[in-house]
């Protein structure tokens, strides 16, 4: 087919949503399904991209693990094994007692340094206490030890200077080792010395001094060298930790009716509304009037345990414009609400509606009620989205008798990062405070944050039981922001990882991008390398679970709208991102927003324009058959086009044998792409996001606030673009709908002959392919199709014509 240039040139436009108005030439118009997807597939081909650099790319790293069968020498246990091994010097301090004192008391004011070359860590210090207990814990990286030996001094704190009380001495290489699952090293008294090594007559302590790996148990409330610059108040911000998400119900209140309402104006029937509120979710039914007004609505909210708002009803009576009268209310505890994990109703009750007045200044009761008839419920057969449903973790009910048992594992080893970006300045010097934070279903962990590095070791390793491998992991970095005056904690950037893309039991090791989209642009921030291992427990179960429902019986039984999911996933987030900031250290809330993808619904040109790029990437795979069936048609090949003669005639002649061969093709061509089966994860794409092609005004755009913050000039050109995106999508329907409506007119005898023609032209059909086999009619059928081109003709075809002169609505239109 030869396309005009106009054809051509708006499909250009279409494809990057550019320029305004018009509808295209008549021939895009005329030929819609074939002209635009020829066109839309020639452009896509010819504005292909130059390859992306390999700073974006996924790479593969070999890592010093011991579960990619790595010698490591010394054994990790097994919870270890996709992490490097880091080797620690590890300091106890238990207690002290008999310490001597300076003042008249003989007590003291006690405090124990451990110094370790340039390395001190101190701990707190008592009051007038001569037994002090710290029972406190230190670890030196071994790849910074500078020198042969440790020492531990006990002080004495002072206005001036500290006293000094006494020290003790130990030689590195006379540490002993303890490697896990060995018990905890037992602390021993030692007794004081002075400056000159001399034991001193009082003053005891309780130390206990190892060299261990990340595996110890005393590692995740260390004191870290690495951490020697910040102060006591902040260790705690930066140590790891463990986070499980609040468990989160919906709460279904089914407002039946209300009776006997007392309006303030005695001769009016009350236009009364219910008003529900929870926390900061308010819902409202429908406006009815009456004394006894009847609804039968539900409403949807969202709660998380342990429940510490109360559920309040309000009953209002609209008796002007944006003015509501007050006609009583119940507060209910959700504690006593019912749960249910299926779709039996739970009983109605009625409640007394509580209204008070005030006479003479005083706060009265009123003694006559109204009653309000509801059907409350916890629901405990949803699934609460707080996440995208494209890259869900956790897929279960809420309620715990609902829940299948685990498929597998899923194992996670954080080991390092490099390259990060500087997000801060400290002392004059650019550098970042990174940790990172991985969420996969309740359970989030948080890495410890290693200071002052852009190429940070974690070395961690966590663990999570599986229920679905149709789920995504999600690990981010961060900056931390506490160190500087309690800021926000700035993101580096994210990795999403689906379980169902992974082998089982085979580790995955590899360097990930961390890019993020910036007002300046698609920026690589640095790259993570993670070590990724999906064991599973039981190979049967997991290949039933691809035959089972994605979401919970519920969601299918007892569906939600789509508005109604929007609008209760954004209130899970800001749930889930409240409880989790309350914790210690806290996960703040631009933390979990960015890890859930809140704002990712709001809408962008980037987002559109990768969409659609992905729809043309799909269609692509069908317009290439029907290319390929053109040229079969036209003898561009005449072998193979001899061989679909063959083919034809066998599954005509044989119909029996055409979903076996259809279904035999599929099979042969899935086991010829074995080949070429991705060999890794998939990772962010900054092509098929297309951030890579993205101008400065759509940037900023989609960094702007909702509602828009910008002046009206800027406002009004981006509202000009939407229109004409708008116009370009309004043609492609209008070209839908009157193809649609072409067909109809067909028998709806709009145009009277062409009824009739049509009308004519089945009944002679039907009688044709009543006296005529019908194998005969697919072979003449086929053989027509497949005629040779001596045999055709330029012009279109006579049913083609015919349907083309069909009449449509688009005159009706004004």
């Amino acid at each position: 087919m030869v396309l005009c240039k106009k054809s051509v040139a708006c499909c250009r436009d279409f494809l990057l949503f550019k320029g305004r108005g018009g509808s295209g030439c008549e021939c895009c118009t005329n030929h819609f399904l074939l002209l635009h997807s020829a066109c839309l597939v020639s452009t896509i081909k010819k504005m292909q991209r130059p390859p992306l650099p390999d700073d974006f790319a996924l790479k593969e790293t070999s890592p010093k693990i011991a579960g990619a069968g790595m010698n490591i020498g010394d054994k990790l246990t097994c919870a270890y094994d996709l992490v490097e091994q880091m080797q620690y010097l590890y300091v106890r301090v238990v207690k002290a007692k008999d310490l001597p004192g300076k003042d008249v008391s003989g007590s003291c004011d006690p405090y124990v340094e451990v110094k370790l070359g340039n390395y001190k860590g101190v701990t707190k210090h008592f009051e007038k206490k001569s037994n002090p207990e710290w029972n406190h814990v230190f670890a030196f990286s071994q790849d910074r030890l500078q020198a042969s030996f440790l020492e531990v001094v006990v002080k004495d704190k002072d206005v001036v200077l500290d006293d000094f009380i006494g020290r003790i001495q130990f030689d590195l290489s006379e540490v002993p080792k303890r490697v896990p699952p060995d018990s905890p090293l037992a602390p021993q008294w030692y007794r004081l010395e002075d400056r000159r090594g001399d034991k001193i007559k009082h003053g005891e302590i309780m130390l206990a001094v190892w060299k261990g790996t990340q595996a110890d148990e005393a590692f995740p409330d260390a004191w870290h060298s690495d951490a020697a610059t910040v102060s006591s108040d902040g260790v705690s911000k930066i140590r790891g930790k463990v986070y499980l998400a609040p468990k989160l119900w919906y709460v279904r209140v089914n407002v039946i009716e209300c009776q006997d309402l007392v309006p303030s104006d005695k001769g009016r029937h009350p236009d009364a509304a219910v008003r529900v509120v929870l926390g900061n979710q308010a819902l409202r039914t429908k406006i009815i009037k009456g004394f006894n007004p009847m609804w039968n609505e539900d409403l949807v909210l969202v709660t998380a345990e342990p429940f510490e708002e109360p559920l309040v009803i309000t009953v209002e009576d609209r008796v002007a414009q944006n003015k509501d009268e007050f006609l009583g209310r119940c507060v209910l505890q959700l504690q006593n609400i019912s749960r249910r994990f299926d779709n039996k109703a739970v009983p109605a009750r009625w409640h007394n509606l509580e209204k008070h007045t005030i006479i003479e200044g005083e706060k009265k009761e009123i003694k006559f009620a109204s009653k309000i008839h509801l059907r409350i419920c916890l629901e405990g057969g949803y699934h609460v989205l707080d996440e995208s449903t494209h890259y869900s973790s956790d897929l279960r009910p809420t309620t715990r008798q609902l829940w299948k048992s685990s498929i597998g594992l899923l194992e996670l080893g954080i080991i390092s990062a490099k390259g990060l970006s500087a997000m801060k300045t400290r002392e004059g010097l650019a550098t970042t405070d990174a940790y990172c934070v991985a969420k996969y279903g309740q359970k989030w962990i948080r890495t410890r944050t290693i200071i002052s590095n852009t190429a940070p070791k974690w070395n961690e390793q966590y663990t999570w039981e599986v229920f679905d491998p149709c789920t995504v992991i999600t690990v981010g970095v961060f900056d931390n922001g506490h160190l500087q005056g309690g800021g926000k904690d700035s993101r580096i950037g994210k990795v999403r990882i689906r379980l169902s893309t992974l082998e089982t039991d085979r580790v995955y090791t590899h360097s990930y991008p961390l890019i993020v989209l910036q007002t300046s642009g698609v920026k690589k921030m640095g790259e993570i390398q993670l070590a990724v291992r999906f064991s599973c427990t039981s190979f049967i179960n997991m290949l039933h679970k691809y035959t089972q429902p994605m979401l919970p019986k519920m969601h299918y039984v007892h569906p939600l709208s789509i508005i109604q999911l929007d609008m209760l996933r954004h209130h899970a987030t800001q749930i889930v991102s409240m409880r989790l900031s309350r914790a210690e250290p806290p996960l703040k809330k631009e933390v979990v927003e960015y890890m859930l993808d809140v704002g990712s619904h709001i809408w962008s040109v980037r987002r559109s324009k990768a969409n659609f790029f992905r729809i043309m990437n799909v269609i692509g795979g069908f317009i290439a058959v029907g290319k390929w069936f053109h040229q079969v048609c036209h003898w561009k090949n005449p072998i193979t086009t001899i061989l679909i003669h063959i083919l034809f005639v066998i599954l005509v002649l044989y119909p029996e044998l055409m979903l076996p061969t259809a279904f035999l093709y599929l099979f042969f061509i899935g086991i010829w792409r074995y080949r070429w089966k991705p060999r890794h994860p998939p990772h962010m794409d900054i092509r098929l996001s297309h951030a890579d092609a993205i101008g400065p005004d759509e940037l900023d755009e989609e960094f702007d606030t909702f509602p828009t913050t910008k002046g009206s000039d800027i406002v009004r050109m981006r509202y000009d673009r939407l229109r004409s995106i708008g116009g370009r999508i309004q043609t492609v329907l209008g070209d839908l709908a009157t193809q649609g409506e072409r067909f109809q007119s067909l028998l709806n005898w709009r145009d009277p002959r062409a009824s009739a023609l049509f009308l004519t032209f089945c009944f002679v059909i039907a009688i044709v392919l009543y006296v005529t086999p019908f194998q005969v009619v697919l072979l003449l059928a086929g053989f027509y199709v497949l005629r040779h081109p001596k045999l055709r003709q330029k012009l279109p075809s006579l049913p083609l014509n015919f349907f083309r002169r069909l009449p449509a609505r688009t005159d009706c239109l004004l």
